[in-house]
């Protein structure tokens, strides 16, 4: 990846390396890009019978944190809404879930790194 991209080029990379490593570990990807009334979600997996959830992170630079540290609580909050709203659509509302974040720090440089965090975080409905 050249390190002179705009952000959409830089977020559908990390996204394609996200669910290369995704495959990799194991999982089936559902969903790329799902839209929903509370906006998208990055990419919808399975494995063993658990839904996750994935938000996928791509940092050039630590300047404004990692890439793992850019999930604030107020887009955990719409990534759960996401969630619950592809949940029912899909008819799934009893499947087991959950949210991950891949994280991608160092994008363009010597010391890039991919890290998936399963369980990232949690979200209650109530």
């Amino acid at each position: 990846m050249p390190p002179a991209v705009d952000r959409q080029t830089l977020g559908k990379w990390g996204e394609d390396v996200a669910c290369q490593r995704l495959v990799a570990l194991g999982y089936a990807v559902l969903a790329r890009r799902h839209r929903t009334r509370f906006g998208e979600i990055d990419i919808i997996c399975e494995r063993d019978g658990i839904v996750t959830f994935v938000e996928v992170k791509a940092r050039r630079t630590r300047r404004f944190g990692t890439a793992a540290e850019a999930v604030p609580v107020r887009k955990r909050r719409r990534i759960g809404a996401m969630a619950l709203d592809y949940l029912a659509w899909t008819g799934r509302m009893h499947a087991a879930c959950r949210f991950a974040v891949v994280a991608i720090d160092g994008v363009g440089t010597d010391h890039e790194t991919i890290r998936v965090i399963d369980d990232a975080f949690q979200f209650d409905a109530r």
